[in-house]
């Protein structure tokens, strides 16, 4: 007899061996309105999921989401059917291992692969026209079609077409030769041409399998980019000529041009050239474009390169997110322009220095384009793929002097829109930032040219809002604040909610933790909430403000208890106080939090400039910067909550997380964003945010990294060739002794046991560093029986994320205080708690770390995590609980 139990197990196998296919297939918010088994706060995290990252993040949470245990009577036959209902037959075919045969399925691919290489062409369909015909031919839903058709409507017929296609990929197999009926029905013969090459006058079943199959047998990426619509010859603007003549007589320069006047143009072209000349001498060549994020490499490669160079030369895009990484050094024998991630030339590199056969060497490029090159700096991956360049370019040197050959080095393009001024506030130092930028490139000039007539010079707009004449909310807050300044004995010398002080609380927890004084830190971690809190209630509504401190207690109070509530977890005299504190000041911050009368201004000057632009435009678009991810969530519930944003069709949702670390900004980021003509930058300043004047110093910054390249410029070659010169030596030298550091730290790296752990909640000795192994050189785990005596379990509420071989199912807390120290990670089958160091207090060699928040920053070597013996081990241990059942 199988057990339900057993059945789940077997779902949820066959559920997570798809999950590629199903991120494929599944569309999200169909789906979710189907489910009932989701909670409506999971729904709704899904949902924004798909909002902020796309359908395939989206459909991960989901697939977590309905294969968390435990599981609910009939969730699997109420999944199966959501995806039926929804759509998504394919997708139910993969969860109810119904699986097409493989040579359907590769066909499909291929179909699927042609249609994404093509986009930029097939976009430019009647979308109205092909949306009904495809709803006739069953290869869209009645949703599909209204969605499509809103789309069009709203955004014009590029998005709608582009939205169309998205749906129909998702369809089962057989759908490739019904869109070419489509297209051939509705006299789009020149995209049914592109797609098969044949008239469309003999369009059939067996023809579709024909084209698939050469596609499948030649090559789909090679077959289907081939058919991208080629671009006429690249003709360039005067100032894009100026600024790229040193590199078409093969010298190294960095161009820098402002965002939207064309840098990926004039690069293109500058390959092409260089490309057209080498052939004319016989020689080949090998060009690597190389971006800083993932996104750039599709774009580059679609938008720009593929387009205007495919009709010559072989041209491939390789990513962090390609299987083609796999097989890089492949890639690059066989293309003529390969357009990658910069970390994976880094990688391969690496290779070739340690003797792997699949390397790749930088006398194999003879053109290296570096896409925003200002991050050429310390510490990054564009640095360390120059340092090599200027390493090699120091050894030929003393070559040539020993009348030896020496070893081919590429030319070097760099592209920018601002090189920045490193926080510099004299010119000296400005110049100095930018020659250093130029030399890590080996530049011999830095091009620039003002674009006179082509500038699209943006209307900027200061708004100053009112000082509140009273801020009852805000007095609460710091009445709250001052009592616990009293409880912990702390007197802070700045003003509540500052930046200062919010650095001034931070220092407070980490030195408090370093000494085990457990109230000081609980009130600092406290403190630290409520100083965001008032920062939210200074910029965005109350109720943003209350509603996250009420969130905050709330996940205080839950990890007081355990998830079975069988054991009591610790709760201090200082959090109890702190807990009461909230609770009794809590009926009062929300009653204040809804009168409307105690609000900033900053809200309703930023309303109105919103209503005025989205109501005399056709089409307009916007970006708000700012400061916190906190802040950008509760700007954009409050533009979803507005009904008059509704009536004009503003919509909105917030991007989150790392951004360009440039120097200048906000106001280079918030000018380059704003290319449309007659766009406008509109400043809102707060009151006590002191932004006008960050703007003002910014601007300033901007006109002195001007007047520095200028200055640059200006230099005599020699003295110029001199600093640079000067400049890269300094950078050899400061590498070999980084590099000697390296060695000699790793001479300390041989002692685990030299490191101890204990909780940052309650000072409990936790392990030592021989108890800790690494997975894949990221992961620190701890399996021994002892530390899973130390921790509970907790569901992770707010992210399960799945990544490659592994997937984090919730998170791991003290058992005595509830503290989290990391999260629970399944690894191939296994359990496997992991550590987050920022969550311990680290004594190291008998010294107290006082900070230490990244694994890196620990210099310690951990054994390499075993995965076949503990695999053996939790093999016994089935075995055995198996023989006492039986």
């Amino acid at each position: 007899v199988v057990m339900a139990s057993d059945n789940d197990e077997v779902n949820v196998t066959v559920i997570e061996e798809f999950r590629p296919r199903l991120r494929q297939y599944i569309v999200v918010q169909r789906v979710l309105d189907y489910i009932d088994f989701i909670e409506n706060d999971q729904k709704e995290r899904i949902r924004q999921k798909d909002r902020t990252e796309g359908n395939g993040a989206a459909v991960d949470l989901l697939i977590s989401s309905v294969t968390k245990k435990p599981h609910s009577p009939g969730w699997f036959r109420a999944f199966v059917d959501a995806l039926v209902h929804a759509g998504c037959e394919h997708a139910a075919n993969y969860v109810q291992a119904k699986l097409p045969d493989p040579e359907v399925e590769a066909e499909n691919d291929c179909c699927v692969r042609l249609i994404q290489l093509l986009l930029p062409s097939l976009v430019d369909m009647d979308s109205k026209t092909v949306c009904t015909q495809c709803y006739s031919a069953e290869l869209l839903t009645q949703d599909d079609t209204e969605i499509i058709t809103a789309t069009i409507e709203n955004q014009g017929g590029q998005s709608g077409a582009s939205e169309l296609l998205r749906r129909i990929v998702r369809c089962p197999p057989g759908w490739f030769s019904k869109f070419l009926n489509v297209l051939r029905n509705t006299d789009h013969k020149r995209l049914y041409n592109e797609l098969s090459g044949v008239s469309p006058d003999c369009v059939t079943d067996q023809l579709c399998s024909s084209i698939i199959g050469s596609l499948w047998f030649n090559g789909a990426d090679s077959e289907a980019a081939a058919r991208v619509p080629e671009k006429a010859d690249i003709v360039l603007r005067d100032y894009q000529m100026e600024v790229a003549r040193p590199a078409l007589e093969g010298k190294n320069i960095i161009i820098c041009l402002p965002t939207g006047s064309g840098k990926t143009r004039v690069a293109v072209y500058i390959t092409k050239k260089h490309l057209d000349g080498r052939r004319a001498e016989g020689k080949s060549g090998k060009v690597v474009v190389l971006v800083n994020k993932i996104p750039l490499v599709e774009q580059h490669y679609l938008a720009e390169f593929l387009p205007f160079l495919k009709h010559a030369y072989v041209v491939e895009r390789v990513s962090g997110d390609s299987q083609l990484k796999i097989s890089f050094t492949e890639i690059v024998k066989k293309n003529d322009v390969i357009i990658c991630t910069a970390q994976i030339l880094e990688n391969y590199l690496e290779r070739s220095n340690k003797g792997d056969d699949e390397g790749v060497n930088l006398s194999d490029l003879t053109l290296i384009v570096i896409d925003e090159c200002h991050h050429t700096q310390k510490g990054g991956v564009y640095n360390h793929i120059m340092m090599r360049y200027l390493k090699q370019k120091n050894k030929n040197m003393r070559l040539k002097k020993e009348q030896k050959q020496p070893v081919p080095l590429p030319q070097i393009l760099g592209l920018t829109a601002s090189p920045g001024v490193g926080g510099a506030t004299k010119m000296e130092k400005a110049e100095e930032h930018i020659l250093r930028i130029c030399a890590n490139l080996d530049a011999s000039k830095i091009m620039t040219r003002s674009l006179g007539e082509f500038t699209k010079e943006q209307r900027k707009i200061v708004v100053t809002v009112e000082d509140r004449k009273e801020d009852p909310f805000g007095d609460v807050i710091k009445k709250i604040m001052n009592a616990i300044h009293n409880h912990a004995e702390l007197s802070p010398n700045c003003d509540l909610g500052s930046q200062s002080y919010e650095q001034w609380v931070v220092q407070k927890e980490r030195k408090a933790a370093t000494e085990e004084n457990q109230k000081v830190r609980v009130c600092a971690e406290h403190l630290r909430q409520y100083s965001e809190g008032l920062n939210l209630s200074n910029t965005i509504r109350m109720r943003d403000s209350f509603g996250f401190l009420n969130k905050f207690y709330d996940e205080e109070i839950k990890k007081k208890t355990t998830p079975d509530e069988e054991q009591t977890i610790q709760i201090t005299d200082t959090e109890r106080f702190l807990f009461n504190l909230f609770k009794d000041n809590k009926e009062e911050l929300q009653k204040l939090a809804e009168n409307p009368e105690y609000e900033n201004d900053s809200l309703s000057k930023l309303r109105a400039k919103i209503l005025q632009e989205f109501s005399t435009r056709d089409a307009a678009r916007g970006i708000i910067f700012t400061k916190t991810r906190r802040s950008a969530i509760a700007l954009s519930q409050w533009i979803q909550e507005n009904p008059k944003f509704a009536d004009i069709g503003v919509k909105a949702s917030y991007v989150i997380g790392g951004g360009d670390q440039s120097v200048v900004k906000p106001m280079t980021s918030a000018q380059g964003r704003g290319r449309a003509e007659d766009s406008s930058y509109t400043l809102v300043e707060v009151k006590n945010s002191g932004v006008a004047e960050k703007e003002c110093v910014n601007e300033y910054r901007k006109t002195m990294m001007n007047k520095a390249i200028d200055k640059i410029r200006a230099l005599n070659q020699a003295d110029y060739d001199k600093r640079i010169i000067e400049f890269q030596m300094q950078s050899i030298m400061e590498e070999k002794v980084r590099m000697t550091k390296k060695k000699q730290k790793g001479v300390k790296n041989e002692n685990p046991s030299e490191v101890k752990f204990s909780c940052r909640g309650c000072s409990k000795h936790v392990c030592t560093g021989e108890d800790i192994e690494i997975i894949e050189n990221m992961h620190r785990v701890n399996l021994t029986p002892e530390f899973c005596e130390l921790f509970i379990q907790r569901e992770n509420t707010t992210l399960q994320e799945r990544l490659l071989d592994y997937e984090t199912n919730g998170f791991i807390a003290c058992k005595d205080c509830g503290q989290r120290w990391g999260s629970m990670m399944l690894y191939r089958g296994i359990e496997c708690p992991c550590l987050h160091v920022k969550n311990f207090v680290v004594t190291l060699s008998g010294k107290k770390i006082s900070k230490c928040t990244k694994w890196s920053e620990l210099a310690i070597k951990f054994s390499a995590f075993d995965y076949a013996e503990h695999a053996s081990k939790i093999a016994e241990s089935s075995d055995e609980e198996d023989s006492m059942t039986c």
